[in-house]
Formats: structure tokens, C-alpha cells, sequence
């Protein structure tokens, strides 16, 4: 199996995991009762790269994610609470989620003495 290209290892513009934070941050805006255009303004963003954000579509950096946290007074964490690797198919995975990353990491204890397998 190849590896895939640094392109195919962005989020697809329409994963589960951008629709996963989108969807939160829409929430959160008609919980706190604000328009589009207020929170954009408040989050000193562009209403149309709101709006993108909040459909699941595009890669919010974390630079946007971070105003629109603060604009909706919510900790960041909270906006990407409910994301997991499954929702970034094709993406490269955290260090010790693959079988084959655990199976390393068990080792190198196991020979430290770190682990008692």
C-alpha cells in the first residue's frame, strides 16, 4: 500500500470531522442566538468562510477555529470534542492508534522494562 500524497492527507472538504465541528459551531451560534454575519464579525472572519465552516466544507485553520471559539466564549477543545480518526478516512493516524504503531510502543516498553507484558 502507498502512502497517500501530502494533498490526500488533508480532510476531505466534506469528512465527517469537518461536518462534526460545522455542525457544533452552528449549534453553538443559534444557541447564543447570533446571526452569521454577527459571529463572523465578532470572530473577525469573512461571512462567506463562516458560513463554508459551518456547512462541514473547506479545512478551518486552527487560527479560525480558535476566533470562533472565543467569539462563542466556548474553550476551543470544545468545538472538536466529538472528533475521532474514523471521521478523516485516508488520513494519516496519531502515533499509537494504528495496530502496528501499539505493537512498537508495547515493544519499546516491554524492553525498557517500562511495561510487564
Amino acid at each position: 500500500m502507498t502512502e497517500p500524497s501530502p494533498q490526500e492527507r488533508l480532510v476531505d472538504p466534506h469528512s465527517a470531522a469537518a461536518a462534526k465541528v460545522g455542525e457544533r459551531i452552528a449549534e453553538l451560534r443559534r444557541r447564543a442566538r447570533l446571526s452569521r454575519p454577527t459571529l463572523a464579525d465578532c470572530a473577525d472572519l469573512d461571512v462567506r468562510h463562516l458560513q463554508r465552516i459551518e456547512r462541514g466544507h473547506g479545512n478551518p485553520t486552527l487560527l479560525s477555529l480558535m476566533q470562533i471559539a472565543i467569539a462563542l466564549e466556548v474553550p476551543l477543545a470544545y468545538l472538536v470534542d466529538e472528533v475521532t480518526p474514523e471521521d478523516m478516512p485516508g488520513t494519516r493516524r496519531p502515533y499509537g492508534y494504528s495496530t502496528r504503531d501499539m505493537q512498537t510502543r508495547r515493544r519499546y516498553y516491554a524492553g525498557n522494562g517500562a511495561l510487564d507484558l
